[in-house]
């Protein structure tokens, strides 16, 4: 009887512990997948026009990892162009999308293909960086600044084209406000500022590449006026 009554003690002390070791290996998995998804390979900014789109596609390329538009995944959402839930929603409705897609983007959750563990390219919107929240979400991340000219932007986007925050009666005074009010957002929060005035996209491309080489890994709390220009390749002192 005795017998019996230690080997039922000793199976029910054995069930527990591999009960026991079946939550930890459980909760070391779930805490382990929480880290599987990298940050982004590069977060590319700048006005409408500055080429996220075309350079982010040619980066993603050359970096071998997916890329991420954040309109495209607001269309995707909305079922509509950007322009249209701008008239039809107002753009209220577009940046709540918007903050909304940044952040599943940002996070990994945006369905990027491309290698595992690399990340991926995201473009964000021109207007996206004037969300606290998303300045917030971009801190610590490798954020490039398409640097553009006015003279260039007006070529690029032409003017009379639907663009949703230059429809009015004077688009040009408009673009040359918009810029103006954005870029020291767009200075500030990079970690590599690229200008593209009469460069190709693919020379643009490379030379981001090229700069994310020296910039170390996402996450690592360099502040953005600790990193370059490009072509100066050499730090920026605060304020400058």
């Amino acid at each position: 009887m005795n017998a019996d009554l230690g080997d039922n003690s000793a199976r029910e002390d054995a069930a527990r512990s591999q009960d026991s070791s079946d939550g930890d290996s459980a909760h070391a998995g779930r805490a382990g997948s929480r880290h599987e998804t990298p940050a982004p390979a590069a977060i590319l900014i700048g006005p409408p026009g500055a080429g996220k789109t075309t350079v982010g596609e040619l980066l993603a390329g050359l970096l071998g990892v997916g890329f991420v538009d954040t309109d495209a995944s607001v269309e995707a959402v909305a079922g509509k162009p950007v322009s249209d839930i701008f008239i039809e929603d107002g753009e209220p409705a577009f940046r709540k999308l918007e903050r909304e897609a940044v952040a599943a983007a940002v996070a990994g959750q945006a369905g990027a293909a491309g290698v595992p563990g690399r990340g991926h390219v995201l473009g964000l919107g021109g207007g996206a960086v004037l969300d606290d929240g998303t300045q917030a979400l971009l801190a610590g991340h490798r954020v490039v600044y398409l640097e553009t000219g006015f003279t260039e932007l007006a070529k690029r986007v032409g003017l009379d084209k639907p663009r949703p925050l230059l429809i009015g009666i004077n688009p040009r005074a408009q673009l040359k406000a918009l810029l103006e009010q954005r870029r020291p957002v767009y200075a500030g929060l990079a970690r590599v500022i690229v200008p593209t005035d009469g460069r190709e996209p693919a020379e643009i491309a490379a030379e981001v590449a090229a700069l994310l080489e020296t910039t170390g890994p996402p996450d690592t709390g360099v502040l953005p006026d600790t990193m370059g220009r490009a072509g100066d390749r050499a730090p920026r002192q605060p304020g400058q």
